[in-house]
C-alpha cells in the first residue's frame, strides 16, 4: 500500500479535535448535558481527546462512553459467520443527555446508523449528534456530520487510514488507493 498523500499530520490532528471542541462547546450551549461516545476502535480515543480539550476550555469534565456496534450493523452476515464481539461500556444514564457520536471517517454512514440503533436501545437521549475526523463523502444513508475536522473528497478507489497513537503508535491520517 502506497501513500499517495498525507491529509493531517499530528498537530493538524490536534487542531482538528480542539476547532471540534470549541464547536460543541458554543453548539451546545455549555457541555454540562452532553455526553462523548467513542465509535470502536478509533473513535474512541478521539472522543478521549475532545472531552479532555472540552475540559481544559470550560472547566467541565464530561462523560465518555464506549461503543460497539458490532451486532448492530447491516453487513454482519457478509462479513463474519461469527461476529467477534468487543464491550460497550457506557456507564452513564443518557437519558435526556446530547449524545455527540464520534469516529474517524464518515464514508457511507452505515457505521453511523449502527451506532444510532445501539445508543437507542441504551436509552432515550435529548439528542444525537455526529463529530468525525474525517468526511470523506459517498454517503448511501442520509446522514451528515454536526463536526467535521476535515472534508476530504475521494475516489472510492481510495482508503483513507486514520493511525492514533492509541491504536497505531502514530497519529496521521493518509489516503492510499485501493
Amino acid at each position: 500500500m502506497e501513500i499517495k498523500a498525507q491529509l493531517l499530520d499530528e498537530n493538524g490532528i490536534n487542531r482538528a479535535l480542539k476547532r471540534i471542541s470549541h464547536e460543541i462547546i458554543e453548539r451546545t450551549k455549555g457541555v454540562e448535558n452532553v455526553a462523548l461516545v467513542g465509535i470502536k476502535t478509533r473513535g474512541v480515543p478521539l472522543a478521549k481527546k475532545i472531552a479532555q480539550y472540552i475540559e481544559e476550555f470550560e472547566g467541565v469534565k464530561i462523560p465518555v462512553g464506549v461503543l460497539d456496534i458490532t451486532l448492530y450493523r447491516d453487513d454482519l452476515t457478509e462479513q463474519f459467520e461469527q461476529p467477534n464481539l468487543n464491550q460497550t461500556s457506557i456507564d452513564f444514564d443518557i437519558k435526556d443527555k446530547i449524545v455527540i457520536l464520534v469516529d474517524d471517517v464518515l464514508y457511507t454512514g452505515r457505521t453511523v446508523r449502527a451506532a444510532m440503533d445501539a445508543i437507542i436501545h441504551i436509552g432515550r437521549p435529548k439528542a444525537i449528534q455526529l463529530a468525525v475526523l474525517i468526511d470523506r463523502g459517498h454517503r448511501e444513508l442520509p446522514i451528515r456530520a454536526d463536526y467535521v475536522g476535515k472534508n476530504v473528497p475521494t475516489s472510492t478507489l481510495e482508503i483513507v487510514h486514520v493511525k492514533l497513537k492509541e491504536t497505531d503508535e502514530k497519529d496521521e491520517v493518509v489516503i492510499t488507493e485501493r
